[in-house]
């Protein structure tokens, strides 16, 4: 205990360090008093509890400890700082199938639920197709209808071909018969002169009819007479029972058939009277005739003239084919236009069956039985199963960052998995000129602030199975080893 006090006295020893020599100059010898007398046990216990915290030799010790540590700690960060990008401002995406009808009606069937996986083709909903398929019915019978045309227009082409032709050469024989026409005129004038005579002859034929048929229509009268009288008689014999029914009733035909003759022979007698006058007109229109067919010479000569104008128009015989083929012409687009509507109807009808795009997940289903549907309107989204990472990296970040880098992905829905990406591209643009309002910095006051540019990540294969399930809009936080 002396020799301590000694060398606390004297100073350090060869063997004390910098330090303690250092503090030995600096302060009073913590064994001895302000007046140089040796401290007691009492003395230095109560001098040790008075010392300052951070010159105790435990707390120093702890002090480099925890440097020692921090540096470490420090210097591994740095490196891997330089090394490596991260942000939590990521999120995992992928596509968002729309499903929407193409056609308003009435929804027949829904063959998904919510959640339920499909495969591309798959039939998800169904619409009512009687309306589509009434009007793919009308736009076939008017189809039918168009071809019918067609095959019109084209036969009326070859019809036009074959008529004009033909009205060449019957134009061509018109104008010979036409100048034969005066020879025949002539004789034509001496055969109804000859049939004058006829006619006349013909009225006393007729006359001599007259006569027989009035002469047989007195013969009726008066047996119609004699059988009007029997009835009468008969009838009263009837009345007092002395002749039979039946011989009352042959009285009575027979006056009826003498009735009958008699209108019979009147009716002879006023056709012979007609026959008597139309032998007379005949005559007088025979006679008329025969002036006619004189004057039909000279008619004749002016037919010459008409049919030479006939086959001059028979000559425009190119002019009327091509009238018709180009009404044929337009029998074809015509035709081709309802062909259209009729591909367009029966397109119509295909949307009323509405088809999975994609494998996935259906979402968000917002369609039932029986409901009303319109053009555009959302029914359900389907999420295919390929996802990625989109990264908002700040600008600062970004320019450290190259495509196909590597990249550890974490999601907090799986904090304990490692997901193995890469870098796929890095948008050309900022988000917040893609925004709906973007930024216009030339007006007001202008406060700078750090942009983010969004990343696009894609895992590697086989690193998305069954039991780690990613779907749009989880979180995730992604670290991006640069080179």
């Amino acid at each position: 205990m002396a020799d301590e006090e000694n060398k606390q006295v004297n100073g350090p020893d060869d063997h004390g360090t910098a330090a303690e020599t250092e503090e030995s100059h600096d302060e009073p010898n913590p064994l001895v008093d302000e007046y140089g007398e040796p401290l007691t046990d009492e003395h230095e216990h109560e001098h040790a509890r008075k010392r300052p915290l951070y010159r105790r030799p435990a707390f120093l010790i702890g002090a480099a400890l925890i440097l020692l540590l921090a540096i470490l700690f420090g210097v591994r960060y740095w490196v891997y700082a330089r090394s490596h990008e991260t942000t939590d401002d990521a999120f995992i995406d992928g596509h968002i199938i729309q499903v929407s009808p193409k056609v308003s009606g009435n929804v027949v069937k829904v063959y998904v639920s919510d959640n339920q996986t499909v495969k591309a083709g798959d039939l998800i909903v169904e619409i009512d197709d009687r309306d589509l398929q009434a009007k793919i019915d009308q736009a076939k019978a008017a189809l039918n209808a168009g071809m019918a045309q067609q095959k019109q227009a084209q036969t009326q082409v070859t019809l036009t071909r074959a008529t004009t032709r033909a009205g060449v050469r019957q134009a061509s024989a018109g104008v010979q018969q036409a100048r034969s026409g005066v020879s025949g005129a002539r004789a034509g004038a001496a055969s109804e002169r000859s049939r004058t005579t006829q006619s006349s002859a013909g009225i006393n034929t007729a006359e001599a009819n007259m006569q027989q048929a009035r002469a047989q229509l007195g013969a009726a009268q008066a047996e119609a007479v004699r059988a009007t009288a029997d009835v009468q008689r008969y009838q009263t014999l009837f009345d007092k029972d002395e002749v039979s029914k039946q011989r009352l009733d042959q009285a009575i035909a027979t006056a009826r058939t003498a009735n009958a003759q008699v209108e019979a022979a009147q009716q002879k007698v006023s056709a012979m009277e007609a026959q008597i006058s139309e032998a007379r007109a005949a005559t007088s229109a025979q006679a008329s005739n025969a002036q006619r067919a004189e004057s039909q010479v000279g008619a004749a000569r002016a037919q010459v003239n008409e049919a030479l104008g006939r086959l001059d128009q028979a000559n425009t015989a190119p002019q009327q084919v091509a009238v018709s083929e180009a009404q044929a012409s337009s029998a074809g687009a015509n035709l081709q236009q309802l062909q259209a509507a009729v591909d367009e109807a029966e397109l119509q009808l295909s949307y009323t069956k509405i088809y999975a795009p994609e494998a996935g997940r259906v979402t968000r289903k917002a369609v039932e039985v029986g409901a009303l549907v319109q053009v555009g309107q959302p029914l359900l989204a389907i999420v295919p199963g390929e996802v990625w990472v989109t990264a908002n990296f700040k600008e600062s970040q970004v320019g450290n960052i190259r495509p196909g880098e590597p990249v550890d992905v974490t999601v907090d829905a799986y904090p304990d998995k490692v997901f193995k990406a890469h870098v796929d591209s890095i948008q050309a643009g900022t988000g917040s000129r893609f925004s709906l309002i973007p930024p216009e910095n030339a007006t007001g006051s202008y406060v700078k602030v750090v942009q983010r540019v969004p990343v696009k990540i894609v895992f590697e294969p086989n690193q998305i199975d069954s039991q780690h399930l990613l779907a749009p809009g989880m979180s995730a936080v992604p670290e991006v080893k640069i080179k």
